[in-house]
């Protein structure tokens, strides 16, 4: 639960002067074949913490990944752009070593230019950015001697990387577990906050709707939330394995077809735990991916030579109908192609009935996150939370540990 995890030192800042204070963020930022950041969500979602820091007088080190260079330095995937961006947006002077770990780094943040105490300006207040913490192999092998030689840089840790807190990472797992001081940025205390409120006091009626390609990706979330909901709708490609198990001819969609079994077991648990399981009753249909309309049918009569690209109207207003009387709603994965206009329509009557809903809304991270804000600032503004961690969140709505948080609860070395 949230509350058996000390929060950490944001509630005060002033002893944060002068002190070295590394945070984790998730600048994992989607970049174009020119390197130009796309979408820069995540580094806006840090930028509360960063201020706060900042302001305190803390000099502030920042550590984060990018992609999957494999533990050595990829060009394409450096941290420049990020910290141009995240210069640009805090006003602050980014300086981003070669280096993240050793001498180098270790004297630009012993140099770095803090905000005065007094308010007057003696210069831009400076963060250091070490570069992309991917490029060394003990990132991803979660080792202490890395660990160790990120933690002679500072003197105190904060997480505020939730899409980073379900991996066993060095910067992560091992590396807080170094330092007595210690917490969560405000990032991650709003998503553990939130999350939460689904897992351990939902308010009843308590709807989850789930999408996305396939069920083995959301098995263990969907029995969770057959234990905790009221009412679980599904659409997207996953509901074509459920349609199928029920019997009806999906025709060329995408179908487990090893999972139908396992489909079948999941309808007889819905009905156990005296969960309404809601299917797609007809669906929009096309020749290929890329075609440039689609056809309604309902599920028992897919035309031949066709793939179910998205949940037809009478599916959407059935879902809608669920989420105008729902108090607690939960959303993971999109309904269907939405990436493509003709497909895209389910996707966004969702968000936008959720977005209207009385009840307490909160999207699940990844690709229904992303769907929100394509939706719309107007629509996205009026959630009670978008969560940053797809993977994270799921792990946290199953129940699972999260190693990222559970690091910062274990006794120092």
């Amino acid at each position: 639960t949230v509350e058996a995890l000390e929060l950490g030192p944001l509630d005060e800042g002033e002893w944060l002067r002068n002190k070295r204070v590394f945070l984790r963020v998730d600048f994992n930022v989607p970049l174009d074949e020119d390197g130009q950041i796309t979408d820069d969500t995540r580094i806006r979602a840090v930028l509360p913490t960063i201020q706060f820091l900042i302001e305190a007088g803390a000099k502030l080190i920042i550590g984060s990944h990018l992609g999957r260079p494999g533990g050595k330095r990829v060009e394409s995937l450096s941290l420049e752009p990020a910290g141009s961006r995240l210069a640009e947006l805090s006003g602050y002077e980014v300086l981003l070593p070669e280096e993240s770990i050793g001498d180098a780094p270790k004297k630009l943040v012993h140099d770095l230019r803090v905000a005065s105490k007094t308010g007057s300006q003696h210069g831009t207040p400076q963060l250091c950015l070490l570069e992309n913490l991917r490029f060394y192999p003990g990132e991803t092998a979660d080792d202490e001697e890395f660990a160790r030689a990120l933690g002679d840089l500072f003197d105190v840790y904060l997480n505020d990387a939730f899409g980073a807190v379900h991996r066993k990472h060095a910067s992560v797992h091992a590396l807080p577990k170094t330092k007595r001081d210690r917490g969560v940025g405000m990032l991650v205390r709003r998503e553990l906050e939130s999350l939460g409120r689904l897992v351990a006091s939902p308010t009843s009626p308590y709807l989850a709707i789930i999408g996305g390609a396939k069920v083995s990706d959301k098995l263990d979330v969907i029995e969770a939330l057959f234990q905790r909901c009221d009412v679980v709708c599904i659409g997207g490609a996953m509901a074509n394995t459920f349609l199928a198990a029920k019997g009806h001819d999906m025709q060329k969609s995408l179908v487990e077809e090893d999972k139908l079994a396992l489909a079948r077991t999941l309808i007889e648990k819905a009905q156990q735990q005296s969960a309404e399981l809601v299917l797609p009753s007809d669906v929009m249909v096309a020749e290929s991916l890329d075609a440039a309309d689609g056809m309604v049918v309902p599920v028992s009569a897919v035309p031949q030579g066709t793939t179910a690209l998205d949940i037809g109207p009478a599916t959407i207003e059935r879902f809608s109908q669920h989420i105008a009387k729902a108090q607690t709603i939960f959303w993971n994965g999109p309904m269907g192609l939405f990436e493509s206009e003709p497909f895209a329509t389910g996707t966004f009557a969702v968000a936008r009935a959720m977005s209207a809903a009385p009840g307490f809304t909160v999207v699940g991270g990844g690709d229904s996150a992303a769907a929100v804000r394509q939706a719309g600032e107007e629509i996205a503004s009026r959630f009670d939370h978008i969560s940053t961690g797809g993977g994270a969140s799921l792990r946290f709505i199953e129940g699972r540990q999260l190693p990222g948080i559970e690091a910062l609860r274990q006794n120092t070395h």
